[in-house]
């Protein structure tokens, strides 16, 4: 269900760009052009349904931020936007436990709003450790991080930071200051540069203004970015979100890299780059199945390209269905390969044999047309040689099912072809 986000905004214009906002988020505009309508609107409404509000900061049934104060206290995560620009709004603002604050200055401010709603539901699913001994500086930290969503984690030893990585894949930041009860923080920011490149965790390192060379010595031992105390508000949250888009970023660029653009499964050259070490490894305790869809190209014909597009999308979704745990690829075309790891041989020709039958069973809608179609598979479950052989020798069992009839599966599992050709 999407999340709403209460508007109270007495300019019309404000409002209308407001609402723009919030809908290409992705979310619900629910506004208000008083407290007092604002009142009414929300104790009306389930409070769970809500992300947070956008408060004008002057509003003329609340000139002085006493529609934050309504928001605050309903457990509504609050964005206040206001055209005043003096040091004594900002201070008012800033005292109470808002989100963060947005002149009506110029376009980049509202671009920085569209951003920040975003993130306040990408941030449920990020966690970020403070490592610090000093809690005067974690008790100012954490609630800032709270307000936006994110995930904590306090520590004062590197020992608890290097447990709680690794117990804790959705931590994608690591704020440190200078020492650590059990380690000086850049030997622990080495460490952790051991394990965790720049571009799957940040660090950002925390000191006083009266020691500036530390800042430097923390950025040689790996950190990617530095905070001189004190700092303001705005400075610390800005600096957390930029080195978490920079990882997501990456992660994006990474993903499309990766993966097929049609069906979202692997491609081939990350299939073999991330499992050539796997097989040599251990190559008896694996199985890799090719499969291929028969008579795709009539499909094409008949239907058109994209019948053909919708086959493939059904085909990779059944792929992921049936075999959860695999690692699955589109190698191209109507082409599949399946890489079951630690997998007995009976039981990933069961899991193979599983996906031909749910697939041949289907009927695949597109557009007025209904589709069926079926696939021939090839599976090796005898991984002696390197990736690339192995893969080669299971196309070679692939091509021995379209040669004997297609929609079936062949495999080097000596009792099963046995039964299989007693049977056909």
């Amino acid at each position: 269900m999407q999340k709403k986000v209460l508007v109270i905004e007495d300019s019309r214009t404000a409002m209308n760009i407001a609402v723009k906002l919030v809908e290409k988020a992705g979310l619900v505009p629910v506004p208000a052009q008083s407290l007092t309508e604002a009142q009414h609107v929300f104790t009306h409404s389930v409070p769970e349904e809500f992300l947070c509000a956008i408060v004008d900061y002057n509003l003329p049934d609340a000139t002085h931020g006493q529609a934050i104060d309504f928001c605050l206290e309903s457990v509504l995560p609050t964005i206040v936007i206001t055209g005043r620009m003096d040091n004594k709004t900002r201070s008012d603002v800033l005292r109470r436990e808002v989100v963060d604050y947005i002149p009506k200055e110029n376009a980049q401010t509202y671009d920085y709003l569209s951003r920040l709603l975003v993130r306040l539901e990408r941030n449920k699913n990020i966690g970020v450790i403070v490592a610090e001994q000093d809690r005067s500086t974690t008790r100012a930290m954490v609630p800032l991080l709270k307000r936006h969503n994110f995930t904590t984690y306090e520590v004062n030893s590197a020992e608890e930071t290097y447990r709680l990585l690794r117990e804790n894949p959705n931590i994608k930041l690591v704020i440190t200051g200078h020492e650590m009860e059990d380690q000086h923080s850049t030997r622990l920011i080495a460490n952790l540069r051991v394990e965790y490149p720049k571009e799957r965790l940040a660090i950002i390192s925390v000191c006083d203004k009266n020691n500036e060379l530390n800042s430097a010595r923390f950025i040689k031992s790996g950190a990617n970015d530095f905070l001189l105390k004190p700092y303001c508000h705005e400075e610390f949250l800005c600096r957390i979100t930029q080195n978490i888009e920079l990882i997501e970023n990456v992660e994006a660029l990474t993903s499309l890299a990766n993966t097929d653009f049609l069906t979202g499964l692997f491609n081939r050259r990350y299939f073999f780059d991330r499992l050539s070490s796997l097989v040599s490894a251990s190559p008896a305790s694996h199985a890799i199945a090719m499969l291929d869809l028969d008579h795709f190209k009539q499909i094409n014909d008949t239907y058109g390209h994209d019948a053909g597009d919708d086959v493939l999308i059904t085909t990779a979704r059944l792929l992921r269905q049936c075999l959860p745990e695999a690692i699955i690829a589109r190698f191209g075309g109507e082409e599949f390969c399946v890489f079951m790891h630690q997998t007995a041989p009976k039981l990933a020709f069961k899991k193979v044999e599983t996906f031909r039958r749910t697939l041949e069973q289907q009927f695949i809608q597109s557009g007025e047309s209904s589709i069926k179609v079926t696939s021939s598979i090839g599976l090796i479950t005898d991984l002696k040689a390197d990736l690339s052989e192995c893969v080669s020798a299971a196309d070679e069992l692939l091509y021995a099912a379209k040669t004997n009839g297609r929609n079936r599966v062949i495999c080097d599992i000596p009792e099963v072809t046995a039964r299989l050709a007693t049977t056909t």
